[in-house]
């Protein structure tokens, strides 16, 4: 008796990669739908407000996109990884008040009280990544607990050496100047102070892009979130990669962190409570997907420009600024129906 094998099933192309026309390229780019929403967005708040699309307009609302961005771009990364971090936003008020409780209340160095609460968060983002990859558990469990125990920390540590909620006075520590002017100081365009966190934001977006596109590490990532088992099989070393974005995510809060406190030489202990999730939205909105392989760090660049377009533009129409809330809502519903309509359009004309 003849028996037939059926022939292997080909493997899925990566939408880097794939072939197909050129619209088809076009539109299943992770980025595309975040820059076309920034546009629209820029494009609504421009034509209703001149100091919006004025020169000191855009400093003010480049502003708190450029934090949100830097904090977006790390948590897109670690979900085309696969994973969720959500302690990212409480940590970046953990590694402000190491940073200020340190230089103030001990009288260090406030380079050496960096250095150290750096150390500090990347601890965080390797017990994070060890603990996802030992387990198995998943990683909004395990952050979830991150979460918890890292605010519970900054309340009961912060009261108990300072006796309130806040610490003050970074000002006056030695090495504050050098340290404010590399994370905190502005760049003059003209008359205009542009904040040198967008200098960080733009660095780091284009650093982002090229270690996805063009470096090994780049393709791991890729296949760490797409199918961690096949990766493994093919020798990618799924566990080792998702520590390191776990790492970077925390590195990432460090810096937003160093740079909040640097800037108002203050920290309350409940700084960047709740912001976690904004991240979260800014990286779907900018095209990843929930279920990982799948991302780019431009579109979580756009997407937090968006947030900070909108934020800015709220106030200057002189909007209720609980209306952004509701923004923040239908972006996300629309950023997840459109690149779930781009992904079966691109395995259609695939076929």
């Amino acid at each position: 008796m003849t028996t037939t094998t059926a022939p292997p099933t080909a493997p899925r192309a990566d939408e880097r990669v794939a072939g197909g026309g050129l619209l088809r390229r076009f539109l299943i780019r992770p980025e595309i739908g975040a820059l076309i929403g920034a546009i629209v967005v820029f494009i609504f708040f421009a034509s209703q407000s001149a100091v919006f699309r004025s020169v000191p307009g855009f400093a003010n609302w480049l502003d708190p996109a450029s934090t949100l961005g830097i904090m977006a771009i790390a948590v897109a990364l670690l979900m085309i990884g696969g994973e969720f971090d959500l302690s990212a936003g409480v940590l970046t008020g953990t590694t402000g008040l190491i940073t200020a409780i340190l230089a103030t209340q001990y009288g260090w160095n406030v380079w050496l009280a960096l250095a150290v609460s750096l150390a500090a968060a990347l601890l965080v983002g390797f017990l994070n990544g060890y603990l996802v990859v030992r387990t198995g558990l998943p990683s909004f469990i395990i952050t979830l607990g991150t979460f918890l125990g890292l605010q519970g920390l900054n309340l009961g540590v912060t009261k108990a050496i300072t006796g309130t909620v806040q610490v003050g006075g970074l000002q006056n520590a030695d090495g504050f100047s050098g340290a404010h002017w590399v994370f905190a100081s502005s760049v003059v365009v003209g008359d205009t102070h542009f904040k040198v966190s967008i200098v960080w934001w733009i660095v780091l977006a284009a650093l982002a892009t090229y270690v996805l596109l063009r470096t090994r590490f780049g393709n791991w990532v890729f296949a760490a979130g797409g199918d961690p088992v096949a990766a493994r099989n093919v020798g990618v070393p799924a566990a080792r990669t998702k520590i390191l974005l776990f790492m970077t995510v925390s590195a990432a809060a460090w810096l937003v962190g160093s740079m909040s406190v640097l800037r108002l030489t203050s920290v309350q202990a409940n700084a960047g409570f709740g912001q976690e999730l904004i991240y979260i939205v800014a990286a779907v909105i900018g095209g990843c997907l929930l279920t990982g392989g799948y991302g780019s760090a431009v579109g979580a660049a756009l997407g937090a420009l968006i947030f900070g377009m909108t934020a800015q533009g709220i106030v200057y129409l002189g909007w209720d600024a609980d209306w952004f809330k509701l923004f923040l809502g239908a972006m996300l519903l629309l950023a997840v129906f459109a690149n779930r309509a781009v992904r079966s359009y691109a395995e259609q004309s695939r076929r």
